[in-house]
């Protein structure tokens, strides 16, 4: 991923970094300035989770969690693949549905190397998945439930007939933390804000407040 970046960034046009990192203006130049040197190996590297600051993470609260548990995040990343929440990671802003020009789409680039670093890193424990359809793009699913327990799970709207978007963000803060904290036995019982969990088989639905 660094040499393809670094063969973007050669004479790129403002609006194809527009289009690779889905931002503009000020924030367009903070991400330039970080690719840059995240290809020049001079990053400052902070742990993901202190690296991550929008609301899924603040409501989880990472960094109240022990170490080890930690550990057992795991986060698929546009740029990294795929790291736990105490590995260093540098400032980015690559996400999972755009393409690079020499390796496409760069959740196809990654999906084979990181369902197999998930398959060896999991292989016959219980794995919740919490990841937005960007992220899941990049995991064979299939593959993955050959070496574990795969637990998908989708935050929907009460009715349970569509995503709940941008709101369920906090929800899924609180349902991760919740289940680091006490394991399966806080699905049944997850309650928080309105929204309910109810699992059936290996598919966990965590819904929305009624309108």
């Amino acid at each position: 991923m660094r040499q393809a970046l670094a063969n973007e960034l050669r004479g790129v046009s403002t609006s194809r970094a527009e289009t690779l990192f889905k931002v503009r203006g000020e924030l367009l130049e903070r991400a330039l300035a970080a690719t840059k040197s995240y290809v020049a190996g001079s990053a400052l590297l902070l742990p993901a989770y202190q690296r991550y600051s929008g609301v899924v993470w603040s409501h989880l609260e990472a960094e109240t969690l022990a170490p080890f548990t930690r550990d057992r995040i795991l986060i698929p990343s546009g740029l990294y693949g795929v790291t736990t929440s105490s590995d260093g990671i540098a400032d980015y802003r690559l996400t999972m549905n755009v393409s690079v020009t020499s390796i496409g789409k760069v959740a196809a680039f990654w999906k084979p190397m990181v369902t197999e670093v998930l398959a060896q890193k999991t292989s016959g424990a219980l794995l919740f998945d919490l990841l937005p359809n960007e992220h899941r793009a990049a995991i064979d699913g299939g593959r993955l439930a050959q070496h574990c327990e795969l637990v998908t799970v989708n935050f929907v709207s009460h009715d349970g007939k569509k995503a709940a978007g941008h709101a369920a963000k906090a929800a899924k803060g609180m349902f991760a933390r919740r289940i680091l904290d006490e394991g399966t036995d806080a699905v049944q019982s997850f309650r928080w804000g309105g929204w309910s969990a109810r699992q059936k088989g290996s598919t966990i639905l965590v819904k929305a407040p009624k309108p």
